[in-house]
């Protein structure tokens, strides 16, 4: 199941949940039913929160390595140009580091 299929089960759960907590303290207030969607709403929010800590949330590593040829030749295009390769590879670096710090 993915996390979007979770994400939109715990909202309906949620919505029914409020719902049902607020029909059932009008409807008499039977406690065991209040106490049973109470815990229900809970197990979603519980199982939503696990789920999402769990999912990784980094890119792939062929996103990586597509980024990385992509920065690589833009240096090498520069350095064709005329650009000195020391002052280029440091300024990609140092951007490098920069965007990490971010």
């Amino acid at each position: 199941m993915s996390l979007r299929t979770l994400r939109t089960l715990c909202a309906a759960v949620f919505v029914s949940g409020i719902a049902g907590l607020i029909i059932s303290s009008v409807a008499g207030n039977n406690n065991g039913i209040v106490l049973t969607i109470g815990m229900t709403t809970a197990v979603a929010a519980i199982s939503l929160l696990a789920a999402s800590s769990v999912v990784r949330r980094e890119p792939i590593d062929a996103f990586e390595e597509a980024d990385a040829e992509r920065l690589e030749a833009q240096v090498q295009g520069l350095i064709d140009t005329g650009a000195p390769e020391a002052l280029v590879r440091n300024l990609a670096r140092d951007a490098m580091r920069l965007g990490r710090r971010a």
